[in-house]
């Protein structure tokens, strides 16, 4: 498929104004799904957690997940939201393969939680405000794998697989309200909407959060309207881009192919647009119904969501901190500059350092782990660093390394090996036998070799000239491949060069 004709950043803000609006989906850590008793769980074979009602089988009725409703009260207050005295579920008419009963079960004019608002901490401080016009409760539909196409998409393949385990897991969709005067920075603003929405709901603990699995889903709706104008333009939606960095892209991207559209005298056309990651562009999905095509009406078989005011104020007492004030306290605790945290912040890695503090590593070694080596190997991935590794993995790496079992470099190669799936980093260690030699027999021996081997450089030591140990040390370090502590070969490279 031919790339579409892109019109310069700069050029297309000069002409037109982005208004922008996102769709975040929130899958929630319930034990079980939001309508039935079968499992919420991820990773199980296809198909083997499911019940009547996820599949819609005749006489199977559903039955609302209160854990589910606890959560989503949770999430609307941390979004600034009002809880609605009563809400209704309803039924979201539409037919795809992945969505057994034929519709869904959504909640439409009457949604849990509405009317609120997020403060988002852009890359140098700037806070903007963000609108949320609405919350609200649903169940997820089931996952199409298709298979036989080069890409892993619909288009080319020879036939779909349907998995039905992600049908009925809870979710909560937060919709935005028309975000204007975000400008040049509109992808930055994207991506750290979604790092917000990611850090408050990781925050409240009611969802793994992890955009690779699904956890969390943004659909980033971009329209532009010609400068001067008040009338919005038609908008896209951008379905399922599955991390931080690919909304800012997708973003950016959709302004610049819709200014160049525009530009040329063409129209938009109101659709879904799937974002590939590969080649950095969107292509089109299906003409973008308005709710009148899913022809909602209230579930007949769910009585109103009515949770008792006393409810709703437990779990408005038992919020954490908003993410701008738990920004600044965290800053404050580890004692990082402002470059250091900006680094940590800008990578979306703010609560994997938490945890891995939590998890009892210095602030300081969290950090260099997490935007260091680990960052390195997500990007060479193309994945995120938070979908590598946990936390208290990247922490026991650390306590090696404390305990001198590891050095640095060791310690590297751990990290890889627990990111390879070899097991815990224990497991890597005792399995690639990594552990530094703290046998001071061992490392004399290598170091008399050494030091017989390089004369000149053993009478400059004995001279004082203390520095020409350094080629000694390396000879040392390579024959010990690695593993040895430096400092301690260099003291016995001193010391035994005074003795031979």
């Amino acid at each position: 498929m031919a790339k579409a004709p892109l019109m310069d950043f700069d050029k297309a803000l000069e002409l037109f104004e982005p208004v922008l609006g996102f769709e975040v989906h929130v899958e929630l850590n319930t034990v079980t799904k939001m309508f039935s008793a079968a499992p919420n769980s991820f990773g199980r074979p296809a198909n083997t957690d499911l019940a009547p009602v996820d599949l819609g089988l005749p006489g199977s009725l559903p039955v609302v997940n209160e854990q589910a409703v606890r959560y989503s009260i949770s999430l609307g207050l941390a979004l600034g939201c009002q809880i609605a005295p009563s809400s209704r579920f309803a039924r979201k008419n539409y037919f795809y393969p992945d969505l057994g009963k034929n519709y869904q079960i959504s909640q439409y004019d009457e949604p849990i939680a509405f009317e609120g608002s997020v403060t988002v901490e852009l890359e140098d401080g700037t806070e903007v405000v963000v609108p949320i016009e609405r919350a609200h409760m649903e169940e997820d539909a089931g996952k199409l794998t298709h298979v036989g196409g080069a890409t892993g998409r619909i288009q080319g393949a020879e036939y779909s697989l349907v998995d039905y385990n992600r049908a009925g897991v809870p979710l909560v969709e937060i919709v935005t309200k028309p975000i204007y005067g975000a400008e040049h920075r509109a992808p930055e603003i994207a991506k750290a909407y979604v790092q917000t929405i990611r850090d408050i709901v990781l925050a409240l603990d009611i969802s793994d959060a992890k955009m690779e699995r699904g956890n969390l889903r943004c659909d980033a709706n971009v329209s532009l309207r010609p400068r001067g104008q008040e009338k919005l333009g038609t908008r896209t939606e951008t379905k399922n881009v599955n991390s931080m960095r690919s909304v800012e892209r997708a973003v950016r991207y959709e302004i610049q192919r819709q200014a160049a559209i525009l530009a040329a005298g063409g129209t938009i056309t109101q659709e879904t647009r799937h974002w590939h990651e590969d080649t950095g562009t969107t292509s089109p999905g299906r003409p973008k119904s308005d709710a009148d095509d899913y022809r909602y009406f209230p579930e007949p078989d769910l009585l109103p969501v009515v949770p008792a005011p006393e409810l709703i104020e437990e779990l408005r007492a038992a919020l954490p901190e908003a993410p701008p004030a738990r920004r600044r306290r965290l800053k404050a605790e580890w004692g990082f500059t402002d470059l250091e945290f900006q680094d940590v912040a800008n990578g979306g890695l703010l609560a994997e350092l938490a945890a891995t503090v939590a998890a009892g590593a210095s602030p300081a070694a969290a950090r260099k782990w997490w935007t260091g080596e680990i960052t390195r190997l997500a990007n060479a991935a193309g994945r995120e660093a938070s979908d590598l590794i946990s936390p208290t993995d990247v922490a026991a790496v650390q306590a090696l390394v404390d305990a001198g079992t590891l050095n640095d470099k060791l310690a590297r190669q751990v990290l890889e090996g627990v990111i390879a799936g070899e097991g815990t980093p224990q497991e890597v260690v005792d399995a690639r036998g990594l552990a530094v030699v703290s046998d001071d027999g061992a490392l004399i021996a290598a170091i008399d070799e050494a030091l017989k081997a390089q004369p000149d450089v053993l009478e400059k030591i004995r001279d004082g000239k203390v520095q020409a140990a350094g080629a000694v040390i390396g000879a040392v370090m390579k024959a010990m491949r690695g593993q040895a502590d430096a400092a301690r070969v260099r003291e016995l490279v001193l010391e035994r060069a005074g003795q031979l």
